[in-house]
């Protein structure tokens, strides 16, 4: 079952997936789609053709921008920005309003458990990594690693995280990270990636 509450607005052209909700005053615009078990909380918007995989949650305000991108599991934070136009105006330089076809839109791309933290902008394009974590405030102008923690203006990684979205502590190998919570295993390959052990 889809519960939509009165108060959204959904274009009937929308994917909406079993056991999702759209909650007050969101807007889910034409062809966009949205896996099972989604959420949309309270004035969300969901661009045109935005993608979404199942179980991802919009929390509150959250502006997600066509053509983003979000696969299984993404979770993104009250009032998160993802941009989507390289060099916004509203005007073409003859000083006539731009219309849709005037511009290139570009997207966000979030890999599966990625975490966005409330007003957090994402300066389109980039890709936030497999389970990532992008810490609240931050402004992200860069693609963020898999299990990347980045923070501050522009962001950059300060951790690694590990599945469980709580910061890795080190292995008693070079290069190993554990998680604290589960005991999940990581590698730093170099400065920059992150890898399971299995």
């Amino acid at each position: 079952m889809v519960r939509i509450q009165d108060s959204a607005d959904v274009s009937p052209d929308a994917v909406i997936g079993e056991g999702s909700s759209i909650w007050h005053l969101a807007q889910v615009r034409e062809k966009a789609v949205l896996g099972e078990n989604c959420i949309v909380g309270r004035g969300a918007y969901v661009g045109t053709g935005v993608q979404m995989g199942n179980n991802c949650k919009l929390q509150n305000y959250a502006l997600v921008y066509e053509p983003a991108v979000l696969e299984d599991g993404v979770f993104v934070g009250p009032a998160v920005v993802f941009t989507n136009d390289y060099y916004p105006r509203a005007i073409d330089p003859e000083g006539k309003l731009k219309r849709g076809d005037d511009w290139e839109p570009v997207g966000v791309t979030c890999k599966q458990g990625s975490s966005i933290g409330a007003r957090a902008v994402c300066v389109a394009p980039v890709t936030i990594g497999r389970w990532a974590m992008v810490a609240a405030g931050a402004v992200v102008v860069k693609d963020v690693p898999d299990f990347a923690l980045v923070a501050g203006v522009p962001a950059k990684r300060i951790r690694w995280v590990g599945r469980a979205g709580v910061p890795l502590e080190a292995g008693d190998a070079e290069g190993l990270w554990v998680c604290p919570q589960t005991g999940d295993k990581y590698q730093e390959q170099d400065d920059n990636t992150l890898v399971e052990v299995s």
